[in-house]
């Protein structure tokens, strides 16, 4: 007799991408179970994949809508809305303005995995803040009761769920129809803390690519300064950081892949708050 043990993570997400096909076919089961529209969620506090905390009654507290995407990675409906909700954020201030938007992560995924899964399927804009299963995903998860993906919600600054279903997702028209009454947000620049993220570091790119012994890792500096650059694997651990003086305009590092297997990796380049992150594939 044969016996065939499979991962269990990857059991769970065949069962999850067959459940998400039932959620796109049979769209009433994709929504909030533990709360009723009107009722108070509780609070929570999640950590993002850049290190960023988020605490759900301190944002409502500022006077904020808060929108949530619940999604895992091999989702196939979720790759799909995942744009849409990119340019929601991008076009109503990146979180600066009334609306707040916030990447859920069912737990399955780790914070390497989110990332990939944003620079592939998030747009070409900016892209709404992402908590992984590192940063406390799952546990919202369940404390909303979310069970098919992707589950879109809407909460007010009053901490009542507003509408826990807002599906299916066309466009950001989609997301513009729940506002009303005294919630009719204008469109603003997207800015973090006054500055313009692309005006700080930008245009990161990796050669060759797949690339075997050697990558060169290039990015643009808006002023001579230092700039973290970090190698995840996909399970999210760290394969190499290090950090570099870069100078204003455009940068070249050479990175050493020596020491790296066949497979997908991360990297990221950070710069005070503007961080930006690039996919690399390693074959030997």
């Amino acid at each position: 007799m044969f016996e065939i043990k499979l991962n269990t993570k990857i059991m769970k997400r065949v069962l999850l991408s067959t459940l998400s096909i039932f959620a796109f076919a049979a769209v009433s089961f994709a929504q909030v179970g533990t709360y009723a529209e009107g009722d108070v969620v509780a609070d929570f506090t999640v950590t993002d994949t850049h290190g960023e905390e988020h605490n759900l009654y301190s944002i409502t507290a500022s006077g904020k809508y808060v929108y949530l995407d619940f999604f895992f990675d091999t989702c196939g409906p979720c790759q799909g809305a995942s744009p849409h909700f990119g340019e929601f954020y991008d076009k109503y201030g990146c979180n600066s303005g009334e609306v707040y938007c916030l990447v859920v992560n069912n737990g399955t995924d780790s914070d390497a995995e989110v990332i990939a899964y944003e620079e592939e399927f998030g747009g070409p804009g900016h892209h709404a803040p992402a908590v992984s299963a590192d940063g406390g995903g799952g546990d919202v998860t369940t404390a909303f009761g979310v069970g098919a993906f992707p589950t879109f919600c809407l909460i007010g600054p009053d901490n009542r769920l507003i509408n826990g279903d807002i599906w299916p997702v066309s466009g950001v028209g989609t997301f513009e129809a729940t506002f009303g009454g005294d919630f009719n947000p204008e469109p603003m620049a997207c800015s973090f803390a006054g500055v313009e993220e692309a005006e700080t570091l930008t245009a990161l790119s990796v050669y060759p690519n797949p690339a075997n012994a050697m990558a060169n890792v290039s990015f643009a500096a808006e002023a001579n300064s230092e700039v973290n650059i970090t190698v995840y694997n996909m399970l999210g651990e760290v394969m190499n950081t290090s950090i570099v003086q870069a100078n204003a305009g455009q940068n070249n590092v050479e990175l050493d892949l020596a020491n790296y297997e066949t497979g997908n990796y991360i990297i990221q380049i950070q710069l005070g708050e503007a961080i930006i992150t690039s996919k690399l594939e390693v074959i030997k």
